[in-house]
């Protein structure tokens, strides 16, 4: 009886310990074992982006591009083709912020599902290259917590989208704190741009942090570059 007792108090002990560590881990860092579950999501959505970049028009498609002058027409048109093509979970691109040092694949979606792979793209706002809002959520204390730091983020930082047909760069203007119920946020403003979302505080769904760039320039890529 005596040594079931001393094995259940090192259980509850050990357990706690655990418990302690990974609070800490939390706050300094990010949640662990979400963490590695959103790393290995991140390796699978990786190879699924990649296979899609090669994925080659069809002959219609490669028709009607060829009729398409300038990049804005091609880009345009390989952006459309693109929101057609993906689904819920769907790896659409890549996001790259060095003032961070935040680099991850994007899906499309914003559930719970989709953002336990990486940031998610808002499904009701346009893909890079159509001139419309383009809108991004993540996490910040689980699933590698994308956007922990982007409250760090100043007026002309850079934040680049790497998609198949192009890399666009936008050039942050400001962020605010909102309410979680702004739908404002993803609006259409007669140029286009990017809004990155998040909660805040950290390790609250109060608020929400909202970071406002401005697209500044578009290298075409794949099928969009000039024949």
């Amino acid at each position: 009886m005596r040594r079931l007792i001393r094995d259940i108090s090192s259980v509850l002990i050990i357990s706690g310990l655990l418990l302690v560590i990974d609070a800490g881990v939390t706050l300094i860092w990010q949640e662990p074992v979400t963490a590695v579950v959103a790393m290995i999501k991140q390796g699978q959505i990786n190879k699924r982006y990649l296979s899609f970049r090669t994925t080659p028009l069809t002959p219609v498609e490669r028709h009607a591009l060829v009729s398409l002058k300038t990049l804005e027409q091609r880009v345009s048109f390989l952006a459309r083709r693109e929101a057609r093509q993906v689904g819920p979970g769907d790896a659409i691109g890549r996001i790259m912020i060095s003032k961070i040092a935040a680099s991850y694949d994007v899906v499309q979606g914003t559930d719970d599902a989709s953002l336990q792979k990486g940031p998610g793209h808002y499904p009701s706002t346009a893909l890079p290259g159509l001139g419309q809002t383009v809108a991004i959520a993540g996490h910040r204390t689980t699933y590698l917590a994308p956007f922990r730091h982007i409250d760090a983020l100043k007026r002309g930082d850079r934040i680049v989208l790497q998609m198949p047909y192009g890399r666009f760069t936008y050039a942050v203007q400001w962020h605010l704190i909102v309410a979680p119920t702004a739908l404002w946020i993803t609006h259409n403003v007669g140029y286009e741009r990017l809004v990155l979302s998040a909660c805040n505080p950290l390790y609250s769904a109060a608020q929400r942090i909202v970071v406002f760039a401005r697209l500044s320039a578009v290298v075409p890529e794949g099928a969009a570059r000039p024949a």
